[in-house]
């Protein structure tokens, strides 16, 4: 994973002066995954990675510079070609969450349709699940009008998508003018995905279960399994190191699993005497 992401990271130029980095790249990555999987705070970091306070700048540095966007980016082109698609997708889906947030900061809101007090995640995934744009808003934000937020500011940044899937809750009877605005202003066709009245239960939707896997694998990260951000520019950055980490791992052709079918049999296989011994 270090030596694929080792490339897109900034170099610095000696030529403008300043000291010696006392902590590596390296390093800094493996500090801000560790917060990113457990959860913890940036003051519980261990004392065998860096100090808290050096890990923060540095996640913060690279959001304000840009570094994050770019890295996240460029592997996500990476992972495409190495599934034999092209680089830019052609077609997304969009979808938002609510999620819970802490005590404090900014854009805190309540959904009335979900009875969640906290933020609301609106992103667009391509077909295979990666992120494209990511707006982190209060909760109390509908689905349409954060959609025209983040389809604004999607259809700037890819132009070759034409056509995104999306759920009833971006056009209904009351009201569907978000479909024709997005036709007529941004050229893209909003095709909606509607479930069929006849089905209880669950049932797994067409296009709309890749943003919904996309979700499933964001909140993995304890970092993520409710908002804990104080600033919604830095959820939405914990959000892309999440895709980041996640497209290493697959570009690394390494199991993402913290433990394997194997090791689990070999403990079962141990009787009580292995167990004393060791």
């Amino acid at each position: 994973m270090w030596e694929i992401i080792q490339p897109l990271l900034p170099v610095r130029d000696l030529r403008r002066g300043g000291g010696v980095r006392k902590y590596g790249d390296r390093l800094v990555l493996d500090s801000i995954f560790y917060v990113l999987r457990s959860g913890c705070q940036w003051r519980m970091l261990p004392r065998d990675l860096m100090p808290w306070d050096a890990a923060h700048r540095w996640f913060t540095k690279w959001r304000r510079d840009g570094t994050w966007d770019r890295v996240h980016d460029e592997l996500r082109r990476q992972v495409r070609f190495g599934a034999g698609r092209d680089p830019e997708p052609s077609a997304a889906v969009i979808d938002a969450q609510s999620v819970r947030t802490s005590e404090g900061g900014e854009a805190r809101g309540f959904d009335a349709g979900k009875r969640t007090p906290g933020r609301k995640r609106h992103v667009i995934v391509d077909t295979m699940g990666l992120l494209l744009v990511v707006a982190v808003t209060s909760a109390s934000v509908q689905d349409r009008a954060g959609g025209r937020a983040i389809l604004a500011q999607f259809a700037a940044g890819f132009r070759t998508v034409g056509l995104v899937w999306a759920d009833g809750g971006y056009a209904n009877s009351v009201d569907s003018t978000l479909l024709s605005w997005a036709r007529d202003a941004l050229d893209i066709v909003v095709e909606i995905v509607k479930r069929t009245d006849d089905v209880k239960g669950f049932k797994v939707l067409p296009r709309r279960w890749v943003v919904e896997r996309s979700f499933g694998r964001l909140v993995r990260n304890r970092r993520l399994a409710r908002d804990y951000e104080r600033l919604t520019a830095t959820s939405e950055a914990m959000i892309k190191v999440a895709m980041i980490r996640l497209m290493l791992v697959r570009l690394a052709g390494q199991p993402s699993r913290w433990s394997h079918e194997s090791h689990r049999k070999t403990a079962r296989a141990k009787t009580v005497e292995d167990l004393i011994a060791a």
